[in-house]
């Protein structure tokens, strides 16, 4: 595709076949061998071939124009994400040429989004409705910017396109954010209620001015029982007519009132001089909310010649500096704040308590203020002579005249605890609660930092995940499962110690960061030290668990340069681990990034597999085995795709269970199945029932009972001619649904069975509870008899189960004609295998097994 956009191609070539076209006209209409009564005919063609011409060309004119004319980036994008065309807006935001970004996929435009993002945008859009999401762009330069982007689906010459609008954030971005600093740092209280009067925010100031510990404690201390409020004159102020609840029922804004509010719980009076101003929704006639502001006033209300008493209560000094003289003026507040001793007399005395930079901060700002009559705003950190902490707001303003005799003056606050809060929050901001260990967010950052700087970018990041944790979770409950990881947790900081950089990632999951720069084998060494540290037995609530780990190894630059892109290729790595057996580790490789690679093509086409038709049914007969007489058939998925070829079942079902995208494929089997027993039963085949595998997915995933009734009904079909047959894991999913869906199928008559029994969980007491009416003997098992001792006991053992509990039995993967003997012997009536028939197409199984004659009767 080239830079002309959508149509645009065609457009070009149709421009050319219409100017050929008409450059022939004309010269046929200038040939003086042509017949007289031609000449008009030919010359009206090229007259409505040339004003044509010129309306499309006004036409794409037009189009041009509009859609360039629209202020925000447009994109038109392919159903592969590929960009076809862009408006001047676009080139504009993007810094980019039309061609630059012509062609190339969504991601050059969004580097951050997701894998697999364009799924979600198509489910939208072929719904008919418009995906709006708030993402960044990036521009020529690198930098980012937010965007609103809505997207909406358009039919291009029979082909489906997206047209994307994005709209530019960043304004919107940085004034909540300014609005947010500004309500957190201000050191007057807001309070915000909604239109019932409700408290639904109160910043720190206000909280601090209530003497409110905390914001769960908000509502009750502030609840009207809890205060007395009285004008300047003692008078009790009812509620109608205090500030907020005035505000909310006039709509007007109440000025600046000094009021008196008595707690009973503290004992003590405050004065506020409070400010309420309502706030109305756009095209609202009613607030929805209202903002009351207010500052304590209590010391200025008792003698406001206690100027001293004020500042020591909203924890602000002041401080004048005589450049001239070097001599600096502190109150009382502020000489309390710096806590030095003796007092700093000079500006050189102020600065030697503060820490670097911040001492050098301050320096400038104070010859920048003198030299030009400015300003300064800063926070500083020093050191009182007791060796505490603080942290201070310096604010002062320069007075013009010379130099040498300039004066600067302002305010000095103590801002240590508002600091001290920030920083633990932000701790808390990247910690994991549970474990103690950076949280996502932080190590993703921690990566991040690390890979831009080059002294710093030769790292390994390890990938931990737990095996068989969700065993333990699940048989003994989540509070056991947390003193689990916070365990498992401590063993992988013992055996890394302090060579890495470790994080909880999520769930049972856990990633180190180390550095390969001095030590190109650490993260192989750490590996080994991290399963030895799991080598030993967790014992929780008296029981003994043998927890192993997997882990995946990527290292950068040769694995990656991004920290997604590493994270991402040691997860790969991890999960080639845990294929391999688990308790492992396994490095990324080339091999492993084509093995992705390949599930990804995989993934795409199998996702447009059913729309496609590229699915078909093949049918294996389930016989008697001692007569070979056909009593039902197993329905089995094949796939052929245009571009894959012929794909394995077992490796494209493995991967479809992966990705969700077996329930529908399985829902397609099972209408297409039901369908053709209804065409054998019309046509006299002496079937008793057609089976279907179901997955543990379509199980959990949907109402498997209404998609079976709904199949059932489409397709005319009686529920006995229907067997599914589920995977052990089923079983111990999710009993109470497994008990309720299991006889909702049963009352529908389905046939219930469970398939390769005894390779999974073979969870027995299941069996004894659920309305199962048989079991199939795993293929695993009949290969190895009868010569293999251990199979033999496993096919006795299961024949047992089945025959003690009135349940049938079918043996799968029958091929030869001892194992036919051998299950005869123990007493299995049915099976099916090669040594009968493999899958067939439907024709060909009525031809193996035609109808009786009574039936054709």
């Amino acid at each position: 595709m080239t830079s002309k956009g959508p149509l645009r191609a065609v457009e070009a070539t149709s421009d050319a076949d219409a100017a050929t076209t008409l450059a022939a006209l004309e010269q046929a209409c200038n040939d003086p061998s042509l017949p007289a009564h031609l000449r008009p005919l030919l010359q009206q063609a090229r007259d409505a071939l040339r004003d044509a011409d010129q309306a499309a060309d006004l036409e794409r004119s037009r189009y041009r124009a509009v859609f360039d004319a629209v202020p925000d980036p447009v994109s038109i994008i392919s159903w592969d994400g590929t960009v076809l065309d862009v408006n001047k807006a676009g080139m504009a935001a993007y810094q980019r040429t039309r061609e630059e970004i012509v062609g190339k996929p969504i991601e050059f435009l969004n580097p951050d989004l997701p894998r697999d993002h364009l799924r979600p945008v198509w489910e939208t859009l072929l719904r008919g409705e418009t995906y709006v999401i708030e993402v960044t762009n990036m521009r020529a330069d690198g930098t980012r910017f937010p965007v609103e982007v809505h997207s909406a689906g358009f039919n291009d010459d029979d082909k489906i396109h997206i047209v994307a609008v994005a709209r530019d954030l960043s304004s919107r971005h940085a004034a909540e954010l300014r609005y947010r600093e500004l309500m957190e740092s201000i050191d007057k209280g807001i309070i915000v209620r909604d239109a019932d009067g409700q408290i639904i925010h109160a910043n720190p100031a206000a909280m601090r001015i209530l003497g409110i510990e905390n914001e769960r404690a908000l509502q009750d201390d502030l609840r009207e029982e809890v205060w007395l409020t009285f004008d300047e004159h003692g008078r009790e102020v009812p509620k109608a007519d205090q500030p907020a609840t005035y505000a909310l029922r006039t709509g007007k804004t109440v000025e600046s009132t000094v009021l008196g509010f008595y707690s009973r719980r503290t004992r003590q009076l405050k004065w506020l001089s409070v400010t309420c101003v309502p706030q109305f929704e756009a095209g609202g006639t009613a607030p929805s909310r209202v903002l009351s502001l207010f500052s304590d006033v209590t010391a200025l209300k008792r003698d406001s010649t206690l100027f001293d008493r004020a500042q020591a209560l909203a924890h602000i000094g002041g401080w004048e500096w005589d450049t001239g003289r070097n001599a600096l003026y502190l109150t009382e507040e502020a000489r309390r704040i710096l806590g030095q001793h003796p007092d700093p007399a000079t500006m050189d005395d102020l600065l030697a308590c503060l820490r670097e930079p911040d001492r050098r901060r301050l320096r400038a700002a104070l010859d920048h203020a003198i030299a030009h009559g400015r300003s300064l705003n800063l926070d500083l950190q020093g050191w009182q002579a007791n060796g505490h902490l603080f942290w201070i707001r310096m604010i002062g303003e320069a007075e013009t005249g010379s130099p040498l005799s300039a004066h600067i003056t302002g305010t000095l606050q103590d801002i240590t605890e508002r600091k001290q809060a920030e920083e633990t929050l932000r701790v808390q901001a990247r910690t994991d609660p549970l474990t103690g260990l950076l949280n996502r967010d932080a190590v993703l950052e921690e990566l991040e930092t690390r890979l831009s700087d080059p002294a710093l970018q030769r790292a390994a990041v390890l990938y931990i995940d737990l095996d068989r944790f969700k065993i333990v979770n699940d048989v003994l409950g989540h509070a056991a499962g947390d003193r689990l990881l916070s365990a498992a947790s401590r063993r992988i900081q013992r055996a890394i110690g302090s060579e890495g950089l470790i994080a909880r990632f999520g769930g049972d999951e856990f990633l180190v960061i180390c550095s390969t720069g001095d030590e190109p084998s650490r993260p192989e060494r750490l590996a080994d030290a991290i399963l030895e540290a799991f080598s030993e037995s967790f014992r929780m609530d008296g029981e003994e668990f043998s927890i192993t780990a997997s882990i995946g190894i990527a290292q950068s630059p040769i694995d990656g340069r991004r920290a997604q892109q590493l994270i991402q290729n040691a997860d790969v790595a991890m999960y080639d681990s845990k294929r391999r057996g688990r308790n492992d580790w396994q490095s990324f490789t080339a091999e492993l990034a084509e093995q992705q690679l390949q599930r990804l093509q995989l993934e795409t086409h199998l996702r447009r597999a059913v729309i496609n038709d590229e699915f078909t049914l093949v049918y294996q007969p389930l016989v008697q085995i001692d007569t070979g007489t056909a009593v039902g058939a197993e329905a089995l998925i094949r796939w052929n795709n245009r571009l894959l070829g012929e794909m394995r079942p077992d490796h494209f079902i493995s991967h479809a269970e992966t990705t969700g995208d077996i329930v529908g494929i399985g829902g397609w089997v099972l209408r297409e199945a039901c369908k053709q027993m209804r065409r054998w039963l019309d046509r006299g085949l002496t079937l008793e029932r057609v089976a279907v595998n179901v997955s543990y997915r379509q199980f959990l995933g949907e109402d498997l009972a209404e998609h079976v009734r709904a199949a059932l009904a489409e397709s005319g079909l009686p529920g006995h001619a229907l067997e599914l047959e589920f995977t052990e894991r089923v079983l111990i999913e999710d009993a109470p649904d497994t008990v309720r869906t299991f006889a909702a199928l049963r009352d529908m008559g389905v046939v219930l069975t469970i398939d390769d029994f005894g390779e999974g969980y073979s969870a027995l007491n299941y069996l004894r509870r659920l309305p199962i009416h048989g079991l199939k003997l795993s293929q695993l098992f009949v290969q190895g008899v009868p010569d293999r001792k251990s199979d033999v006991a496993v096919c006795h053992a299961v024949t047992g189960i089945a025959r003690s509990l009135g349940l049938s039995l079918v043996a799968e993967g029958i091929e030869t004609e001892r194992q036919r003997r051998f299950l005869l012997d123990i007493g299995v009536a049915t099976g099916q295998g090669f040594l009968f028939s493999p899958g067939l197409a439907p024709d060909e199984l009525q031809a193996l097994y035609p109808p009786s004659r009574e039936s054709d009767r």
